[in-house]
């Protein structure tokens, strides 16, 4: 039986005034696998052991199947957690780990038959008479996932359980879960910060940062329509390329988005997004293009919708099967302090303006809640714009825009290479890094 789990304004502070979980709301289908993903520290392991009974809510409600679980004790939960650490009982055999809650649950029966039954799912009955010190990091995850299967559960909670294996065994584990929990059905929270884990495995993905929900979807809709910087440049491989821009408007010609040396000319007519860029006009901007956005070709090639640049070779990565280029485009890139931090850069409080009614005051709160906690260029936006570009720091790779492309094309340093950019996947977020362009579906009403 699966279970539908849902928090609803969840808050939890360790110190006074310093919330590790600030407000999140969530509804996790039964049978869903929901993936927690954010940087280390960000609170998703804390949102974990909430829903398991481990640490106490301070505000807010959980809520099991509908009904209200806030004090119920993790042994009435009926849910089995994976921990990071195996957390295997030294002195038993594989059998007598896996059989341990079992033998809690009901002491009058024999757990041998779902212990034997849960070794042939996972694959481990050769491992069944070993002990913890006689199994590989592998091996211990198995029988660790052994324990929670053996008690048919409603709901797993794994904690970043493939974190300490090797790249090769993760893969392999990923695959194993994936398949464990689709013939199970069971409902499962799944916590980890590697982006790559959580595309892969979850249904839906949930972003956390500083505690704070970012964006709940699909790993297709997270990745296609980000809600704003941090959720673009944490999810992807190679990292987004962000650039600082400034949008021109002027009303007898083209609309175009500055780069510094360059500009991006948005084909006419303008879509509908484009057009709502106008009331940016003159302000700087962060630009968002993947690397899958641009290619190498000549401005003669161009397909609908794609508008020439040039890039100077600063750096090419042979990967194999594919080539990643670091091009120098003239282009200013926007560096978003503490990206992988887990606190999140708060916008400076509005004073509050003499005289405004309580409504104003409900609009900037209102206002201030939708925005949530998004990261903020490293200068003022009213900063000169030609100033001279600063040197890229410690341990960057050189050039401002990464370029995918096929392992057939020979690149050298300091070539010149003609580039098209599809405007069609251009992401325009504002100063303060929330996604204008594409805009978004809907905007919350201030009743929201």
């Amino acid at each position: 039986m699966s279970r539908a789990i849902s928090l609803h304004d969840v808050s939890k502070s360790y110190t006074k005034g310093n919330r590790v979980v600030e407000r999140l709301t969530l509804d996790i289908e039964p049978g869903e696998f929901l993936v927690l993903l954010g940087p280390s520290g960000c609170g998703k392991s804390t949102v974990l052991r909430m829903i398991a009974g481990l640490e106490e809510i301070d505000e807010g409600e959980l809520l099991l199947d509908g009904e209200y679980a806030n004090e119920l004790p993790p042994s009435g939960r009926d849910m089995a957690m994976v921990f990071q650490n195996f957390a295997l009982y030294p002195s038993m055999t594989s059998r007598g780990n896996i059989g341990f809650p079992l033998r809690i649950e009901a002491p009058d029966q024999d757990p041998g038959p779902r212990v034997d039954a849960t070794a042939r799912m996972l694959g481990i009955e050769e491992l069944l008479d070993r002990f913890p010190a006689q199994l590989s990091g592998g091996e211990r995850q198995r029988v660790a996932m052994g324990r929670a299967i053996a008690r048919h559960p409603s709901a797993f909670l794994m904690d970043e359980p493939l974190s300490n294996l090797d790249a090769k065994l993760r893969n392999h584990l990923r695959a194993e879960i994936t398949r464990l929990t689709r013939e199970l059905g069971v409902t499962t929270v799944y916590v980890t910060h590697d982006q790559a884990e959580a595309m892969s495995l979850g249904d839906r993905v949930a972003v956390l940062r500083g505690g704070v929900l970012q964006q709940v979807g699909t790993p297709r809709e997270v990745y296609a329509l980000p809600r704003n910087v941090f959720v673009a440049a944490f999810i992807g491989t190679p990292r987004i390329n962000l650039l600082r821009g400034v949008v021109r408007a002027p009303l007898d010609g083209a609309m175009t988005i500055s780069l510094g040396k360059q500009y991006l000319r948005l084909p006419e007519p303008l879509s509908q997004d484009h057009q709502l860029l106008r009331v940016q006009q003159g302000r700087e901007v962060i630009v968002g293009l993947r690397s899958e956005a641009v290619r190498l070709a000549k401005p003669a090639a161009a397909r609908p919708g794609e508008v020439p640049m040039t890039g100077l070779v600063e750096h090419v990565e042979f990967q194999g099967h594919e080539v990643l280029v670091h091009f120098n485009t003239g282009s200013r890139p926007a560096v978003v302090p503490d990206l992988e931090a887990p606190r999140p850069v708060r916008r400076p409080r509005r004073r509050r303006r003499e005289g405004g009614t309580v409504l104003d005051r409900l609009r900037e709160r209102a206002g201030a809640l939708r925005a949530g906690p998004v990261v903020v260029l490293e200068h003022p936006a009213d900063a000169e714009p030609e100033r001279p570009e600063p040197a890229p720091p410690e341990g960057r790779l050189p050039g401002d825009l990464i370029v995918r492309t096929t392992p057939d094309i020979d690149l050298r340093h300091g070539m010149q290479v003609p580039l098209l950019v599809d405007i069609a996947h251009l992401f325009v977020f504002d100063q303060h890094g929330e996604r204008i362009c594409p805009a978004p579906a809907r905007l919350p009403d201030l009743e929201e």
